[in-house]
């Protein structure tokens, strides 16, 4: 049972619009700065942006909310600019081609959710209100799927790196202003509360990722370097090599050659030689 209230629902759905619109600008900002997105997924942004497919074609059939309807539009806008960085910065491509790929999946998700739409209206407006229903558990299901290779990220590095905590407390902030606002709504909308629940849900791993993974990655490279030879559980060849060193025979650079002298001593005893003969002639 929801309490309707129209104001609240405007409110709070503007809210989290406002978060969701600008929880990724965050994450522009810091790959730009830094210039990398080294521990970013691209993965994950890519599977966002494709999310709206489904995200806004519900959100359009259902006519919730303008606030919620836009959300979708922006919220897949900038996964597909930040994916396109990461185009850019990580994975090596030139900037025009980076924009080039940004900008077809753009288009290409544009149209998906177009013809989704356009094909599926006539069939809501009859009352038929499965295809919609489908079309916002597959949001759901997308975004879900999406955090599970920044999971992997974080589990090949052994820390959260490259995605912005800002953005991340922005982005549950919004999750849960957007839960608020359909709560306000006649009759509260499960299926639309599904992703904005999965998000606050999953960021709240990532969070407790870096609160746990990032001081003990931190810990690590202070030991290191501390003392760089010295690696308790594997060891360090440095190390072993000196040890090596030490027990190995001295070279030539170690001991100054002795063939020099001999060569020497010979041509002292030659020399000599020719000497005394001289004097036994002279005799």
């Amino acid at each position: 049972m929801t309490i309707h209230n129209t104001i609240a629902e405007n409110v709070f759905g503007t809210a989290g619009t406002v978060c969701w619109t600008g929880q990724l600008i965050p994450q522009v900002w810091k790959s730009y700065r830094e210039k990398s997105t080294k521990g970013l997924s691209p993965w994950l942004l890519l599977i966002w942006g494709f999310a709206t497919v489904f995200m806004g074609a519900y959100t359009f059939l259902q006519r919730i909310n303008v606030p919620l309807m836009l959300q979708p539009q922006l919220f897949g806008f900038l996964s597909l600019l930040c994916w396109g960085q990461c185009q850019y910065y990580d994975l090596g491509h030139s900037r025009i081609k980076s924009f080039i790929l940004t900008f077809l999946c753009m288009s290409a998700i544009g149209l998906l959710e177009f013809l989704l739409v356009f094909f599926l209206r006539p069939i809501h407006e009859k009352g038929n209100h499965v295809p919609a229903q489908i079309l916002g558990i597959l949001a759901s299901v997308v975004i879900i799927v999406g955090f599970f290779p920044q999971y992997w990220e974080i589990y090949r590095l052994k820390r959260v790196m490259g995605i912005s905590m800002v953005f991340i407390s922005i982005d549950m902030l919004g999750g849960v202003l957007n839960t608020m606002s359909l709560a306000f709504k006649v009759r509260f909308d499960y299926v639309a509360s599904l992703p904005f629940l999965a998000v606050v849900l999953l960021d709240g791993v990532i969070i407790l990722c870096a609160l746990i993974l990032n001081p003990r990655a931190k810990r690590r490279e202070s030991a290191n370097q501390r003392d760089p030879e010295w690696e308790p559980e594997t060891g360090n060849p440095a190390l072993i090599s000196h040890d090596t060193a030490a027990l190995s025979p001295p070279t030539s650079s170690q001991h100054p050659s002795t063939e020099p002298i001999s060569i020497t001593t010979t041509m002292a005893e030659a020399e000599s030689g020719e000497d005394g003969k001289k004097h036994a002639d002279a005799a």
